[in-house]
């Protein structure tokens, strides 16, 4: 649940594509090729050589490394499944491995893709990490590092199975799929259809899936049932695995992909409630189809920003299969989500409250007292004060641009529009060229993704320049966390936490500091390189 968790911190970076490298005034003219390849190859070989873990990464490190964090600290055993952990880095070096031919990023490639293997779960797929220490020393970690983070409760109880959650499962296998297709070396065909029999097997008749799998319901927790079972939508669960089966379609003509992505396509269908509220939860029960409860600050309600992803994605689907039911009731959802928009935008232009109650549209906010895991707790109330920092109370959503695709789309000819669908082609549409940062999120806590400018010489020349002298982009890690100490979580609060990232010093989650310290960042790599990347493509 990545996205939702660091909305408040993303808000609060500001770094540029260069990654934070440190102050300077920018270089002037272009790099050439030459310079080019020379700072993306020191780049990478400060990360493979230096930086990794058995091939394996996370997502910040202090500059001495003593430190080092995914979602939350790491050990040092510890890499990150979670983008952008060590999948991502897989993407960009066969990325680079694309752009220059040069087999020193394919062996990079090599090796996180050996990394991830020797952490796939049986059943084929990831959790959010893998410790090479080994199963003691992963729950060791969810005792101690895990148990203390206050607002993480997806990781205040150990399941031992795989996770769709925040598209670590959905990058891992994507990440093998485009390895294998590169050269078609049958060693990473076993790990492949481990991964594909996974998605398979744990898609639900209806369509959807689980966050978790395979299932389990030991985690009742603040009154709350497990919610790892119920049908997922949030953080994009459904679709993530749709791409990934659309892409196996595409490159292996697997029938049995095109087959669960037609049934996953329809639980969007099943799963959008009737009038007078065509919407949809971050989660729906398996068995009636309603919307249900997850974390304690995860109400069960319709949730907004869910309901206007899931009507991209039947908007999606009519481009994908030219079938009109698709897009029959998306206008239904599209008129909701005017009906409940705030009647003023937010200061920073946001549209619509996150959560909406079931039965009266009224908006719900959720609140928190306390400082720990011991004696915090979250509540839901109709007040608009004091809201979390670290869980977004309201949602930009541009209904009107959504309104304007769905009336092209009603006028097109379906023909015309799936001409391009890897679904519908009669001959099979290869992979992309380049994955990183174009159709993967990457933004941790230290960054935040760029919007997709045109890259300069300039900006080139001022990555080429930027590296420091152990080869790496400096990057400002505003992004840190409470160490564990041990500590007792002291029983009745200390201070008030109400609208922190943090609670008291016994919290581990990760909060923004006005004081950062300058270290290595994994999502700024995969920036800069993705930066330098596209630079040498233009320069042809």
């Amino acid at each position: 649940m990545l996205r939702g968790v660091l909305a408040g911190v993303i808000g609060a970076v500001a770094l540029v594509m260069a990654g934070g490298a440190v102050a300077q005034s920018p270089a002037k003219g272009s790099p050439s090729r030459a310079q080019t390849l020379a700072a993306m190859k020191t780049a990478t070989t400060f990360m493979v050589e230096k930086v990794s873990t058995n091939g394996g990464y996370v997502w910040s490190y202090t500059a001495d490394l003593s430190r080092r964090w995914g979602e939350l600290e790491a050990k040092p055993s510890m890499i990150w499944v979670q983008p952008p952990g060590t999948g991502t880095m897989g993407h960009v070096f066969l990325d680079a491995y694309h752009a220059t031919g040069d087999e020193y990023y394919y062996r990079a490639a090599e090796k996180a893709a050996e990394a991830l293997i020797w952490g796939q779960h049986e059943s084929g797929g990831w959790h959010y990490m893998i410790d090479f220490g080994g199963e003691a020393s992963m729950k060791d970690w969810y005792a101690t590092y895990g148990k203390n983070a206050w607002r993480m409760e997806e990781f205040q109880h150990y399941w031992g199975n795989a996770t769709f959650d925040d598209a670590g499962t959905s990058e891992a296998m994507q990440f093998l799929l485009r390895l294998y297709v590169e050269k078609r070396d049958p060693k990473w065909r076993p790990a492949l259809e481990k991964a594909i029999d996974f998605v398979l097997k744990s898609q639900y008749p209806v369509g959807g899936w689980p966050q978790r799998y395979p299932l389990q319901h030991e985690f009742a927790h603040h009154g709350l049932a497990d919610y790892t079972s119920y049908i997922t939508f949030n953080d994009d669960v459904a679709g993530e695995n749709i791409k990934f089966l659309v892409m196996v379609y595409q490159a292996l003509g697997d029938a049995r992909a095109l087959a669960a992505v037609n049934r996953a396509m329809g639980s969007f269908l099943v799963t959008q409630q009737g009038q007078p509220q065509p919407a949809w939860g971050l989660q729906h029960t398996v068995d009636d189809l309603k919307p249900a409860a997850a974390r304690s600050y995860e109400p069960k309600a319709f949730a907004t920003h869910t309901t206007a992803n899931n009507l991209s994605q039947l908007m999606n689907f009519y481009e994908l299969t030219g079938e009109t039911k698709y897009l029959a009731r998306v206008g239904e959802g599209l008129d909701w989500l005017d009906k409940v928009k705030l009647d003023q935008p937010t200061a920073d232009g946001r549209t619509h409250p996150t959560f909406i109650e079931i039965g009266t549209d009224r908006p719900l906010y959720v609140h928190r007292r306390g400082s720990n895991v011991e004696n915090g707790e979250y509540y839901v109330d109709y007040s608009r004060e004091r809201t979390l920092a670290h869980y977004g109370a309201y949602r930009k959503i541009d209904v009107a641009k959504m309104r304007a695709r769905l009336e092209k789309l009603r006028a097109s000819d379906p023909a015309k529009v799936t001409r391009d669908s890897p679904l519908m082609a009669k001959n099979q549409v290869p992979l992309p060229k380049y994955f990183a940062t174009r159709d993967l999120e990457t933004s941790d806590l230290n960054l935040k993704a760029p919007a997709g400018k045109t890259v300069d010489g300039a900006q080139a020349q001022k990555l080429v320049s930027g590296l420091n002298r152990e080869g790496y982009w400096p990057t400002p890690l505003v992004a840190t966390s409470h160490p564990y100490t041990g500590a007792k979580p002291p029983t009745t609060p200390d201070g008030d936490y109400a609208t922190t990232h943090v609670g008291d010093a016994t919290d581990t989650s990760p909060y923004p500091t006005d004081k950062p310290a300058m270290g290595i960042s994994t999502g700024a790599y995969i920036q800069n390189m993705t930066t330098l990347i596209d630079w040498l493509d233009r320069a042809k």
